[in-house]
């Protein structure tokens, strides 16, 4: 039985409001809420157990680095890797691609190698390229998609060479939504003896992800995605491969010994774990996982799934309405835009009303709303329905809080036709102004959208 509002109560912000409205929250693909569990882990490490990990004898220290080791075990079961020397932590799905291109690229790789990303990876899947072919000379390789947000496995194939070293590549689109076949596709560059990197930021959270199943060479990602705590992440890298590698930074932890002549690095996972790691961030990691796990991924998916099927067939029916990312496999991102609203007004207009996404993905155009397993169907209703905003102005010298109420509306019925509700923020004109011409100012930007609606002084 899935308990949708015993899982909510798990996650105390679920409850507050914002702007005086309940909070929803549907911007899970940049970060997720945290359970009371995960928090009071972290409370009860730093009030009761917290030592530095292995580098004391006495009781403090070994107990946190039991904990710290048995958090590296539940992410090897979690992922299901084949031994705790495979999972490394890192800071985050960034800096394990950092870690991997930097250390790949300087082993493995020679100038006028190639590397195979997709056209839809993130910021993060690009730039530690991109950086490594300034330094080395690499030439990136893109794989490209169609209409519907799928990639194209049949051009994938012909960007292989016998200079392609690896493929790195997501499986999860954070803003299309679409699921990549990764099974199929690291099988491919396997018949052609290259490496694959998994980047699952957006798939850990939502599915179960199986690195043996999938014969991933290398998957990363971070604990804040997964209702964890930020600052915390996961390289997980086929044990072969790791030791072809060399370290990614030098100091403790992970030298065995060193001398003015010569040091010698620390085994597997050690030797990429320079300095003292956030090991309670990898308790609350660990306790994420296994409050995940306890709820079931198979019946997390199955909720995601029902939710965005809804969301999908409800947005489809509003006019005007935009959506990119159709994909046959498709996650619980949706992408949309509405006539020709700015993605920013339509985050910060939404947002008036307690709803929560993200109205302004880095590099793209589109307001990005991604569902989970807290979402219920009359939190997904009131993004679709809500039709109120709050909306505070005032000046340094008097605050004036000024409500609009805009009742019984179809949000897309009070965005429609105005476009210009960035261009108000960013000129300060509301700031500077009196009240009533603030109302002015409102006023002649709302109206074009619907002239029925009331302006309150609270």
């Amino acid at each position: 039985m899935y308990n949708i509002q015993k899982i909510r109560a798990d996650f105390p912000i679920l409850s507050r409001e914002v702007y005086g409205k309940p909070l929803v929250y549907l911007d899970n693909a940049a970060t997720t809420q945290k359970p009371r569990c995960v928090v009071e882990a972290i409370t009860d490490e730093y009030y009761s157990v917290n030592a530095n990990v292995h580098r004391g004898v006495h009781f403090l220290s070994q107990q946190a680095t039991e904990l710290h080791e048995a958090s590296r075990e539940t992410v090897r079961k979690f992922i299901n890797a084949g031994s705790t020397n495979e999972i490394v932590f890192t800071r985050g799905t960034t800096e394990s691609i950092n870690l991997l291109a930097s250390t790949f690229g300087e082993a493995i790789m020679s100038p006028g190698d190639e590397v195979i990303v997709s056209v839809m990876e993130h910021h993060s899947n690009i730039v530690p390229w991109q950086l490594l072919a300034e330094r080395k000379n690499i030439k990136l390789k893109v794989i490209p998609m169609n209409d519907r947000g799928e990639l194209l496995l049949d051009e994938y194939e012909k960007l292989f060479t016998d200079r392609t070293k690896i493929v790195s590549v997501v499986h999860v689109s954070n803003v299309l939504g679409t699921v990549n076949p990764i099974k199929e596709m690291i099988a491919t560059a396997h018949a052609h003896g290259v490496p694959f990197l998994v980047d699952a930021a957006q798939s850990i959270p939502h599915m179960a992800v199986d690195v043996q199943d999938l014969d991933a060479d290398f998957l990363v990602f971070s604990g804040h995605k997964v209702y964890g705590p930020t600052g915390v992440g996961v390289l997980y890298g086929k044990e072969e491969w790791l030791n072809k590698l060399p370290p990614y930074q030098g100091g403790g932890e992970m030298i065995q010994h060193v001398s003015f002549e010569r040091t010698t690095y620390n085994e597997l996972p050690f030797k990429f774990e320079a300095g003292t790691p956030d090991y309670i961030g990898t308790t609350g990691l660990a306790k994420a996982l296994d409050y995940v796990s306890a709820i079931g991924m198979e019946k997390i998916a199955a909720h995601e799934h029902e939710l965005t099927t809804y969301a999908m067939a409800r947005l489809k029916e509003l006019s005007g309405m935009r959506i990119f990312g159709e994909a046959e496999e498709k996650g619980s991102v949706i992408s949309f835009l509405v006539g020709d609203i700015h993605h920013f007004d339509m985050g910060t207009l939404l947002d008036y009303c307690a709803i929560q996404l993200n109205g302004e993905k880095a590099g793209g155009k589109e307001a990005v709303i991604n569902i989970n397993f807290t979402d219920t169907k009359e939190k997904v209703m009131l993004m679709l329905n809500n039709g109120v905003l709050n909306h505070r102005l005032g000046s340094q010298d008097k605050k004036a809080d000024l409500t609009m109420e805009i009742a019984k509306m179809d949000f897309v019925k009070l965005f429609f036709g105005r476009t210009d509700l960035q261009t108000l923020h960013k000129t300060n004109k509301v700031k500077t102004t009196g009240d009533t011409k603030a109302i002015d100012i409102i006023r002649s930007a709302c109206e074009p959208a619907d002239p029925n609606f009331n302006i309150v002084l609270p």
